[in-house]
């Protein structure tokens, strides 16, 4: 496998990967401090230095003003996020459906990212090109839902898109060249999908970084706000 650089950023872009221990953002963070053309790239998590808390706001906070000194920063990629936890496998059916189920899936896969996103987004290069990606997943898309099912995976993913859809305005009017994208990185061997045959039918999580990091090298100002699969189609909402 080639090992993919984004030559579309400045020579010396700095980098963050937040949810930097899990399967796709370890294997994102190695390829980007692999990048001759990288500076820095910095990972983020519970147990880094700064730690990244997605159930503490004030750690984000903390975290983005930190690492603002050390910017402008040129590529941040949130890569956190759970389909399954202590409060069991995703809702099959309308009656499984149980209130801390549900919030425990917003709390990492939409309400933590939008602070996030209220915190690093912020910290992107203002005249330069810049790239910020959300791993959302097509099982989000309102559009394309022809099985059901998993209700709380789906719909914190379908809210995690109108968010980043959203901060993507609003950035624009300050940081013209850049480009907030949520990416779909398909079925990937990793702990996420373990309980669903995600061994042998997932790819390797390096594989799917450098789809990943393809897709975001191709995509100009134009396609900020989009919703992207790691093969470069472009999703529906």
């Amino acid at each position: 496998m080639t090992m993919p650089t984004l030559p579309s950023l400045p020579q010396g872009y700095r980098a963050i990967v937040i949810g930097a221990t899990g399967a796709i953002g370890s294997a994102l963070l190695a390829q980007l401090q692999a990048d001759p053309r990288c500076a820095q790239a910095v990972g983020l998590g519970r147990h880094t230095t700064p730690a990244v808390d997605l159930d503490d706001e004030a750690t984000i906070a903390q975290a983005a003003e930190q690492l603002k000194a050390h910017g402008p920063w040129h590529c941040i990629i949130h890569a956190a996020g759970m389909l399954h936890g202590p409060r069991g496998l995703p809702e099959k059916r309308l009656s499984q459906l149980n209130y801390a189920q549900m919030e425990a899936t917003f709390r990492t896969n939409t309400f933590g990212p939008a602070l996030v996103l209220a915190h690093f987004a912020p910290l992107l290069a203002k005249r330069e090109r810049s790239l910020l990606a959300v791993l959302s997943a097509k099982v989000g898309s309102i559009g394309d839902n022809q099985l059901g099912g998993w209700y709380s995976y789906r719909a914190s993913k379908a809210a995690l898109n109108m968010l980043l859809k959203t901060a993507s305005i609003e950035m624009a009017r300050t940081h013209p060249q850049a480009v907030l994208v949520a990416l779909h990185p398909g079925t990937v061997n990793s702990a996420l999908s373990a309980p669903f045959n995600g061994a042998e039918i997932g790819r390797p999580a390096a594989e799917a970084a450098a789809d990943l990091l393809r897709v975001l090298d191709r995509l100009g100002p134009e396609k900020t706000g989009g919703f992207h699969a790691y093969s470069g189609q472009e999703l529906p909402w």
